[in-house]
């Protein structure tokens, strides 16, 4: 539900330096400028220069209108996560302590778009493998563990940590540092169909973990802890993401994939991070990734919600430029912090409430309720 709304309404915004918002919106006027609702406001944007604020406040506050989010209940706080680029450590080929896989999509994992049979159903797949003559449910994060889908030879590489493999499927993108000394960066391919359930929640629910400790760094550590049960806890969750290969930084990119994980990186990289489901690089805390159904990728948005594990405002202008499989419901967002260390800190520590405003250009068209 999104109702018109004044950029007085906007708690900070004023305030928020706009720092690498200008190339942000850029990236996504790469994909939306031959759209006509977009193809004024993206042009008006060329000539502003990045280092004046208030210029690129004024080219906002006159080409946009915001309008506040609310859930279908009315309200508008919503949940705010945070996700990030990792780095593993790898190998081209199983040896040693290198024995957990990454692989790429199996041949016999099928990919329905359902808008292909009703254009009501845009942005919906449904995945599947063929049973005879049958389409059925493609196997289980359980089954394909043990064996049971042909994914021998799809190995992209072998990591040393099943953990850090998990939450790699969860962030949807990140680098392998390979013992040879390549670094090797990696991108959301596909996904099995079989919808993400929290292995915090499960945990929490077994009483192993307090609501307050469920955050990436406790799940890792509670899995530390108990080495003979991590099986019994990543397969709680029966989603599993195959990856592909990613060209080296700075060497062009394609469209991305459509993406059920927390992020969908696309199949190339260039400057920036990787590329998310609009089929633009990512911009460090500039880019969250939304529910399509109810924010159009690409928008701007105001997003007002505190600091990881904080009580601190965090209020800034983000781009809505990625999706994610648990990313579901209007008031709804994933910020995505960067590569490296710092960045996996903050986004796995990050679980707060939000509200949203999405800045939609002038005369949009608004759908009919």
């Amino acid at each position: 539900m999104l109702e018109p709304a004044s950029y007085d309404d906007l708690p900070g915004w004023r305030e928020d330096a706009l720092d690498d918002v200008l190339g942000a919106l850029r990236a996504s006027c790469r994909a939306l400028r031959f759209q006509p609702a977009w193809r004024d406001a993206c042009a008006a944007a060329d000539p502003i220069d990045p280092e004046n604020a208030e210029a690129l406040r004024r080219y906002l506050e006159a080409n946009f209108v915001p309008h506040r989010v609310a859930n279908p209940d009315g309200a508008t706080q919503g949940l705010v996560t945070g996700y990030y680029e990792p780095l593993l450590r790898g190998s081209r080929d199983r040896r040693g302590s290198y024995r957990f896989p990454l692989y790429a999509p199996p041949d016999d994992l099928l990919a329905i778009d359902l808008a292909a049979v009703n254009p009501d159903l845009k942005n919906m797949r449904l995945r599947g493998r063929l049973d005879g003559r049958r389409v059925v449910p493609y196997f289980s994060r359980a089954e394909i563990e043990r064996g049971v889908a042909p994914v021998a030879g799809k190995e992209i590489a072998w990591v040393d940590d099943a953990i850090e493999a998990f939450f790699l499927q969860i962030q949807g993108s990140g680098r392998i540092q390979l013992e040879s000394g390549e670094l090797l960066r990696i991108g959301y391919a596909d996904q099995n169909g079989h919808p993400y359930q929290s292995v915090g929640r499960y945990l929490i629910e077994r009483g192993e973990l307090k609501p307050n400790e469920a955050s990436m760094d406790g799940i890792k550590a509670w899995a530390r802890a108990n080495p003979s049960r991590v099986d019994e806890m990543l397969n709680a969750n029966p989603s599993y993401v195959f990856f592909r290969e990613l060209p080296a930084r700075g060497s062009g990119s394609e469209p991305a994939a459509d993406g059920p994980g927390f992020t969908t990186g696309g199949p190339g990289f260039t400057t920036g991070g990787p590329v998310g489901a609009l089929g633009v690089p990512l911009t460090p805390r500039r880019s969250i990734a939304v529910d399509p159904r109810h924010i159009p990728l690409g928008a701007p948005v105001f997003l007002s919600t505190t600091w990881p594990n904080s009580e601190a405002p965090l209020a800034r202008l983000m781009l809505a430029q990625d999706t994610g499989g648990a990313i579901r419901g209007p008031v709804r967002a994933d910020f995505f912090w960067g590569f490296g260390a710092e960045a996996g800190i903050l986004a796995g520590r990050m679980r707060q409430q939000g509200k949203m405003w999405v800045l939609l250009p002038r005369g949009y068209p608004l759908p009919t309720r």
